[in-house]
């Protein structure tokens, strides 16, 4: 499949209520699957990583006797907490997922959990899945972890430390990297009654229960998805004209993507917070040049090279060590899609690159999206610049953002499917 975007007034006004945050959702899912308590999600997360792990965990398979394979397709933080969640729950499981699943490291945590009791073999290549998994309970104790590696590792760890009979101790060699995602799940533990210490790199978390809070009628509310804001950050500020709402959005967050907020100020675009979300409207100024370490927030990295990119702002990009273990490689991805619009991209290393925009950007033929949700969002906005923009596989949006395509199409946006042939 292949869509054409195009806006006929490249002016954007109305407002949209913003899909939830799966990154909160998925956390809130397992911590459901091991509180004490029953408790209610609302506003639950429609994108397919989290309509996927909240079906693994509802359907309730805990075969003792036969093996249960449990299949993730492309939904990483499912592979990744589920692979901790399920060491912890008696029974055997194999757990897969899609082709490029099984080419995304994950030895860092099985190792991790074998050191805390976990009984997990590979059964293809070593560090990869699919793995085979024999649930029980666990010891626990003391691991040490690379600091750069996947956050998701290290909270993937966290929610199942209070089950653990040692609990656990997390210690770090160097700075952890997407340390605002830690952050989140550490306060939603802590919203469970389960506490943590992270002090001089060093995260404990001792034997617990997650309980909900002594409100009958209490219930998990989850917030709107920040990282899909940036998009609509990214349409409004290159737009002709903008008065935008996003509903749903709240400081502070939950989310390290809230950070976008300060990017685009930067850049030219005013947030004004309201009861019910953000109304986002231009200011008319811009930076030259910008610079950004995005250690802590790598999931904005598409959104930022692209925007800059239409700006025609030079800019050097850092923090990039995590982006190549993404739903692709999204470094090469970046790469040979920026080049199509004239941009020279200069990767220095596997942590950096450099963006050279042109005087006038090109209309690209067809921006492919590799597989990946993010490519695809976050080249749409060049749609407010460009006559179009064609993008390609344009059905993976459903990984994070479901309605991403009905929301643009409210917005006055012309959605055109095309013949291959016809690109």
């Amino acid at each position: 499949m292949i869509y054409r975007i195009s806006h006929p007034t490249k002016i954007l006004k109305g407002s949209i209520t913003l899909s939830s945050s799966k990154s909160e959702s998925n956390r809130a899912l397992i911590i459901q699957a091991l509180c004490k308590d029953k408790f209610e999600i609302s506003n639950l997360s429609t994108a397919e990583d989290t309509v996927v792990l909240q079906k693994i965990l509802s359907s309730k398979n805990k075969a003792l006797f036969n093996e249960v394979t449990y299949d993730v397709g492309g939904a990483g933080t499912t592979m990744r907490f589920l692979t901790a969640y399920l060491a912890t729950q008696s029974g055997s499981y194999v757990l897969t997922g899609s082709q490029r699943m099984m080419k995304r490291p994950i030895g860092i945590l099985v190792e991790a959990l074998r050191t805390l009791g976990a009984d997990i073999e590979y059964l293809d290549k070593e560090g990869y899945p699919p793995l085979q998994i024999i649930g029980k309970s666990l010891t626990g104790g003391e691991v040490e972890m690379d600091g750069s590696v996947s956050s998701q590792f290290i909270s993937a760890l966290l929610l199942i430390a209070p089950e653990l009979k040692n609990g656990l101790v997390i210690k770090f060699k160097g700075e952890v990297t997407s340390r605002p995602y830690v952050d989140m799940t550490l306060k939603m533990m802590q919203e469970f009654r389960v506490y943590g210490i992270w002090q001089d790199g060093i995260i404990s978390v001792s034997r617990q229960d997650y309980y909900k809070k002594s409100d009958a009628s209490y219930e998990y509310k989850v917030e709107a998805d920040w990282s899909s804001a940036s998009y609509w950050y990214s349409l409004a500020l290159l737009s002709k004209e903008c008065d935008l709402t996003i509903k749903g959005l709240k400081r502070p967050s939950l989310q390290g993507d809230g950070m976008v907020a300060d990017m685009f100020a930067m850049l030219g675009l005013k947030s004004e917070y309201m009861e019910d979300g953000i109304r986002l409207t231009k200011i008319g100024s811009k930076s030259e040049h910008f610079g950004f370490d995005f250690s802590d927030c790598p999931d904005l990295v598409q959104t930022m090279a692209v925007v800059v990119s239409a700006l025609h702002i030079s800019a050097f990009f850092n923090g990039l060590h995590t982006l190549r273990i993404k739903e692709t490689d999204r470094i090469t991805a970046l790469e040979n899609e920026l080049t199509k619009l004239g941009v020279l991209v200069e990767v220095e290393n596997d942590n950096s690159m450099k963006l050279t925009p042109p005087e006038h950007l090109l209309q690209p033929k067809i921006i492919y999206t590799y597989d990946d949700h993010r490519m695809a969002m976050a080249f749409v906005p060049l749609a407010m610049l460009l006559d179009y923009i064609t993008i390609e596989q344009p059905e993976v949006v459903k990984k994070s953002y479901r309605n991403f395509w009905n929301d643009l199409k409210s917005l006055g946006f012309v959605i055109k499917e095309m013949p291959e042939e016809e690109v």
